[in-house]
């Protein structure tokens, strides 16, 4: 199939407007998605992208707007509607249940019955023969979900889209918990459905990944469409940018200034814990940023959360100023410096349902309690100065924290750290999920804290961004520290060899 070139649209969403109490969240949004097309929707957070996809799969109803499917308008009631058209959503928060199988997950919610007897062996081999049609029969249907890969689960989502006979996927975020090797497969199973002529809209903030697999991108910003319809592989990632912005952004990484002469503030030795890492070292100074590349699964985030006292290790020891930590407390870690901004931020960071002011104060409420009662009048300007300095949009600290932007959000994890006066900054895959802008933002943002002294440990899957942010790095290969060298030394190529090579330098 010729990729939607010169079909009739499939969808087409005109002047799209949706309002939610004191907001327009979209104010006039434009879409024609064709067969057997990639088409990217673009946009910073809080552009629109989440609520736009939300109504295509009849989550929210638009206040204003058409939307024509295969030539004929139709209205969307509710998520089931979407489905039985064959609109099928990928959320960027997988939607599995962890206790049920592969198959069960594929099946939920339109079970295969007879006679009101759920058909377990029909259920299998139709999710065997799904798993096939999407290049992955070494997944089992009978394999409960929870036990697989981030990249299994993600395929067991999209066999559960086909299981409604898709012929439109929306894929929201897709390649964030991927490697480099998993997108590649990730991207072959969308060309193959694509040359069934199924549509896909593909998300990203990824913008190096839709030259690779879009065919036209739509950009959106404040709640309006931008730009639509532009030539993936033609339209230069800058224009992209600006379009998004509204402004120039150079992507660079800010400079470094190089390390001060200072005693290491931060050393673990001999850390391990079976199965997930052994013998890890190193050391990190007031001022230097310290970055962990490496594949998915090579052990990155298990070796900070051991450090950070979430994990308890089983050899080793980490120090902070000289100090010997406690195995296994967080609390410990807390009291002599070290902060945490985990990977899943929304489950593992954050209140979502509390206040902006409660989730940037909760490492720091002894500051504020004043004879068994906290001040609250204290708790909130300091959250206040706190959203200032980190220029968190919009700027309201009695927000819930779930209508924040994934950038914001982010930043609302780093000022708790700040808040608290942390000494030792711990940040795993500190820009998933955010924006060109936001990025740009928390660069600096870490640059500045190096700069005043706090000692930084970055992960991230993106090698580019370890080797822009760090002085030094650590390779991680399959629970082994493979080198240990200055950022300036090495490059991308370098890194993938050492870890495809699996040997330490």
């Amino acid at each position: 199939m010729n990729r939607g070139n010169g079909a009739s649209p499939l969808l087409v969403m005109a002047d799209i407007v949706k309002r939610f109490p004191g907001v327009l969240a979209l104010g006039g949004v434009d879409l024609d998605v064709r067969p057997g097309e990639v088409h990217c929707l673009l946009g910073q957070n809080g552009a629109g992208k989440s609520t736009l996809i939300k109504v295509l799969a009849g989550v929210h109803q638009p206040d204003e707007g058409t939307i024509t499917w295969n030539g004929e308008e139709i209205r969307l009631g509710h998520p089931q509607a979407a489905m039985d058209l064959g609109i099928a959503t990928i959320y960027q928060e997988l939607d599995l249940v962890e206790g049920l199988t592969v198959a069960e997950n594929i099946f939920l919610g339109h079970e295969r019955t007879r006679f009101g007897f759920s058909q377990r062996r029909q259920t299998a081999r139709e999710a065997a023969a799904l798993l096939r049609r999407l290049g992955h029969p070494e997944i089992s249907p009978s394999t409960e979900v929870g036990t697989l890969s981030a990249a299994g689960q993600q395929i067991v989502s999209m066999a559960r889209a086909l299981s409604h006979e898709a012929r439109l996927i929306i894929m929201d975020e897709p390649s964030a918990v991927l490697d480099g090797g998993e997108v590649q497969r990730l991207f072959h199973v969308i060309r193959d459905l694509t040359a069934e002529g199924v549509a896909v809209v593909y998300i990203s903030h990824r913008l190096e990944e839709i030259r690779t697999i879009g065919d036209r991108v739509t950009v959106l910003k404040d709640g309006r469409t931008v730009a639509t319809g532009l030539p993936a592989k033609e339209t230069p990632t800058s224009e992209v940018i600006r379009l998004m912005t509204g402004r120039s952004i150079e992507y660079v990484f800010p400079p470094r200034p190089g390390v001060p002469d200072a005693e290491p503030l931060l050393r673990v030795q001999g850390l391990g814990r079976t199965g997930e890492f052994a013998d890890v070292s190193f050391e990190v100074s007031p001022g230097e940023v310290l970055g962990l590349a490496g594949l998915v699964g090579a052990g990155r985030s298990e070796i900070i959360e051991t450090v950070f006292g979430a994990r308890k290790a089983q050899a080793g020891t980490v120090e902070v100023d000289g100090t010997r930590l406690r195995n296994g407390s967080v609390g410990a870690a807390v009291q002599a410096g070290i902060g945490l901004c985990p990977e899943e931020r929304k489950s593992q960071a954050l209140l979502l349902g509390d206040s902006v002011a409660r989730n940037i104060s909760m490492a720091s409420l002894s500051r504020f309690a004043r004879g068994g009662f906290l001040d609250h009048d204290a708790e909130n300007r300091a959250a206040e100065e706190q959203v200032r300095s980190l220029d968190v949009r919009p700027a309201g600290i009695h927000r819930e924290m779930r209508t924040l932007s994934g950038g914001n959000q982010q930043k609302i994890v780093l000022a708790r750290w700040l808040l608290r006066g942390c000494r030792v900054l711990l940040l795993d895959e500190p820009t998933r999920g955010v924006d060109v802008g936001a990025r740009s933002e928390i660069y600096a943002l870490v640059r500045r804290l190096a700069d005043s002294g706090v000692a930084v440990v970055v992960v991230s899957s993106e090698i580019e961004e370890v080797l822009g942010l760090s002085d030094r790095v650590l390779v991680i290969g399959e629970g082994s520290v493979l080198h240990e060298g200055p950022a300036d030394d090495i490059d991308e190529h370098a890194v993938l060899d050492i870890i495809m090579r699996g040997d330490a330098a």
